[in-house]
């Protein structure tokens, strides 16, 4: 029976981490699960895959109660936490939608879904369950599932059209961006982004950070554009002269700041047909660790500037 949850857990892993947005609640998720897997009656499940997402649904629910009621304190911004490429907790990701279910800029917004809604969105659009599936899951009606699924999907909708990229295309929108930032000119920051582009970000109340996601292209450049001009206070801030790299994480282009053996800060760009539009900067340090363990994990060759 060991065997047989092991073979699930990715798939668990991967739901967990979409609806609860942090890797480390995912992880304790799964693992709870497992206890209650040890102790049930094996004789009596009919269906164990069935019966794991059951289990590991409720636990998710109920941590998004209470996820919800400790962001009311949250210092700061709150943003979910960041996963490379390759990291199983990112799950299936063979179509558009379930590719786009696990960005940042998803996950973000879907902190706007009431509980049931954010279930119901992730198990039929990431993983393909039938309505049927995922009534019995939430003790639901199936028509009730299906009224529910319309209006998260109408409240998900952004009308733009994702620029989907590999590493190479990652790579090359990191650099732009690195190029643009670091140069000091404001100009060549706003030709990259949206007209109503958005940065924001989270550094968990250990670092001043901006309060409210800045909006509108000029203003998030002039922004990126101090953020990105080195000084003292700033590599003090980080520890040392941090090296800046380019990779991929939740399937978009991020620049990837590390410390030593240390990530410290990781942003994320969403880019649709209209430039950049959001800018994700995650550098609280307890949504780090597992970044930290994967880089260390991985060969991330050459950074694109040493000793910043």
């Amino acid at each position: 029976m060991l065997a047989l949850f092991e073979e699930s857990r990715p798939r668990l892993e991967a739901i967990a981490y979409r609806l609860l947005g942090s890797a480390a609640d995912a992880e304790d998720a799964v693992q709870d699960t497992y206890l209650r897997w040890q102790a049930a009656d094996h004789e009596l499940v009919e269906v164990p895959e069935a019966w794991l997402t059951k289990v590991l649904t409720n636990l998710c629910l109920n941590r998004l109660t209470s996820a919800r009621a400790r962001r009311e304190t949250y210092v700061g911004q709150w943003l979910p936490e960041p996963v490379f490429a390759g990291d199983r907790m990112l799950g299936p990701s063979e179509t558009v939608e379930q590719r786009e279910s696990v960005s940042i800029a998803m996950l973000t917004l879907m902190e706007r879904l009431s509980a049931n809604e954010r279930v119901v969105y992730v198990l039929r659009e990431a993983f393909g369950y039938a309505h049927a599936e995922i009534a019995e899951i939430l003790d639901l009606s199936e028509a009730n599932c299906q009224q529910i699924y319309r209006r998260a999907k109408q409240h998900l909708a952004t009308g733009r059209t994702r620029v989907e990229v590999d590493a190479a295309g990652a790579r090359k929108i990191v650099e732009e961006f690195l190029a643009a930032a670091l140069s000091g000119n404001t100009d060549s920051l706003v030709k990259l982004l949206a007209d109503d582009a958005i940065s924001a970000g989270d550094a968990g109340g250990v670092f001043i950070s901006v309060p409210k996601p800045i909006t509108g292209a000029l203003k998030v450049a002039r922004f990126l554009r101090t953020l990105f001009t080195p000084d003292d206070a700033k590599r003090e801030m980080v520890g040392g002269n941090p090296s800046l790299f380019a990779t991929v994480t939740n399937g978009v282009p991020a620049l990837v700041m590390t410390s030593g053996d240390r990530v410290v800060i990781v942003v994320s760009f969403e880019v649709t047909t209209d430039g950049i539009t959001a800018v994700h900067t995650q550098a609280n340090p307890a949504k780090l660790d597992r970044a930290t363990r994967q880089w260390a994990a991985s060969d991330q060759g050459e950074p694109l500037v040493e000793n910043w």
